[in-house]
């Protein structure tokens, strides 16, 4: 007689998940004109160990962790990797029209070019801690996207970065509220 294996299934639905965001438009994705100096620093938001690609896929990864036991903190996670998403998707436009490439490298001015790892994440065991993670590296991209606002002397490109910081503040009071619920 077969012995049978008994199944285990996620139930945590995802379908309904939209960005988690603030209800307020982009900018147009628009330059004055092309500039590597901005396309490197833009591939360092892009790309580089404090990103939208990180952040993305450190979500993604603590999203899949806690979906099986923690449901609704699963689905709030994988709302704030949809921003982030976007986030990669405007930057990504503002390397182009810049004349950078899109490539997961992060350029620096030296030429020195650094791919994507995934040893830029964090990835604590527990909710809790991955929350607060989550939290630290929303700062961290707060504070980078200031600083490349403060070199940046382009109208078009900063009004995209104060909107993508307005998201990142967005996302910390939120996770915030979550830790505080734990």
């Amino acid at each position: 007689m077969e012995e049978r294996i008994p199944q285990l299934t996620n139930t945590c639905n995802f379908m309904s998940v939209k960005p988690i965001m603030m209800d307020l438009p982009y900018p147009p994705i628009q330059v004055k004109e092309k500039n590597q100096a901005y396309a490197n620093l833009l591939s360092v938001d892009y790309c580089g160990s404090v990103s939208e690609m990180s952040a993305i896929t450190q979500y993604i990864n603590n999203e899949n962790r806690l979906s099986c036991e923690k449901c609704p903190l699963a689905k709030t996670l994988l709302g704030i990797a949809m921003a982030e998403m976007i986030h990669l998707q405007k930057l990504g436009e503002l390397i182009y029209l810049l004349g950078g490439p899109i490539d997961f490298a992060a350029k620096q001015n030296n030429g020195k070019r650094k791919a994507w790892t995934p040893e830029y994440l964090n990835l604590p065991d527990n909710a809790r801690n991955m929350i607060l993670a989550d939290i630290e590296s929303e700062k961290a991209a707060i504070n980078q996207y200031r600083m490349h606002m403060k070199v940046i002397r382009d109208s078009g490109v900063n009004a995209v970065l104060a909107r993508i910081i307005k998201d990142e503040a967005y996302h910390i009071m939120l996770l915030q509220a979550l830790l505080e619920e734990m």
